[in-house]
């Protein structure tokens, strides 16, 4: 059987902790410091005992033109996605039906594009000087 290790932190503590918070300490260095290693406890303690809560908040000011752009540009994303994810079905669905008249029909209807290798000279006209 396993001990569970539960620790328990005194207001005092937890008070000194936020004070250094405050002073400049990051939260990283003190759950480093002192052993604390609960992921969000040292942001509650902040949140609860400090005078301005974590330095880390995201505040977004944007003008109303500046949120229905973003609506819209959103729209736009999800819109592409849908329509990539049609193309993508269409093509994998030809790709199935040439591969099926391929192997029944004996009928080669995939083209081959034959490119010219890098070891063939080009064809370019140049005058000599």
């Amino acid at each position: 059987m396993t001990t569970v290790i539960v620790k328990r932190y005194s207001l005092a503590f937890k008070q000194a902790v936020v004070r250094e918070y405050e002073a400049g300490e990051s939260l990283t260095s003190l759950s480093h410091k002192y052993g604390i290693t609960g992921k969000t406890t040292l942001k509650k303690w902040v949140e609860q005992f400090g005078r301005y809560g974590t330095r880390h908040k995201l505040m977004v000011i944007q003008k109303p033109e500046e949120q229905n752009r973003i609506r819209e540009l959103e729209q736009r994303i999800t819109d592409l996605e849908k329509a990539l994810a049609q193309v993508t079905l269409d093509k994998l669905m030809l790709t199935a039906t040439l591969e099926v008249v391929e192997r029944d029909y004996h009928i080669k209807v995939k083209k081959t594009h034959e490119r010219p290798s890098s070891t063939q000279p080009a064809n370019k006209s140049r005058r000599s000087q």
